[in-house]
């Protein structure tokens, strides 16, 4: 299938069909009664918080109202185990932009499997995935090794393609492919370093 937009999945080309909207529906036909889980747009920062209450939604909140940040922010959820789930951010750290090296490696460390998840995802809606190494001081004075992590990223999604999705990723990727009309197995994806050229 054709791959169509920009890098990183917003803005697109066709504004009715990438629509962020569209996967907080199938985000929540999958996981809201089961999990009590909600995804919410319009935030200036992506954040998981759980539920206050027993009887209260954990709400899985992305930047603005980007399609991307939607994806990836549901590939972070899909990794987290019930443990993690419990807390905030599900435990982890996040040092926006201005990390230095080693911060940026421990970064890299975390963020090639969600990246390799939100490959998956946007290929299910036939969206252009571009890796993000999110810092921009450090890629403007040449201290990042992209490439190196567009491979861990491939290598990722390469052995999840041989290995199977994480069971709730496996059910995201099927309901996308059935919002958006793809159709395409992940064992059929050909996913290169090519396509992050350009």
């Amino acid at each position: 299938f054709a791959l169509v937009g920009a890098a990183q999945g917003s803005p697109l080309s066709t504004p009715q069909t990438f629509l962020a909207a569209r996967v907080e529906r199938v985000f929540s036909d999958c996981f809201a009664q089961r999990y009590r889980t909600r995804l919410c747009g319009g935030a200036d920062e992506p954040l998981y918080q759980p539920a206050q209450s027993p009887a209260g939604c954990h709400i899985l909140s992305y930047r603005g109202d980007h399609f991307a940040s939607a994806l990836h922010e549901v590939a972070h959820w899909c990794l987290a185990g019930e443990r993690r789930r419990q807390l905030p951010d599900f435990g982890y750290w996040y040092t926006p932009d201005s990390r230095n090296v080693e911060q940026q490696h421990a970064f890299e460390a975390v963020e090639s499997k969600p990246q390799a998840l939100e490959w998956f995802f946007s290929r299910a809606c036939a969206c252009r995935f571009g890796v993000s190494v999110d810092n921009p001081d450090l890629a403007g004075v040449g201290l990042l090794d992209v490439a190196a992590f567009q491979r861990a990223v491939l290598a990722q999604a390469l052995v999840w393609q041989k290995q199977g999705l994480p069971a709730r990723a496996g059910v995201f990727y099927t309901a996308l492919c059935r919002e958006f009309g793809t159709a395409v197995a992940f064992t059929e994806i050909g996913f290169t370093l090519a396509e992050f050229a350009g």
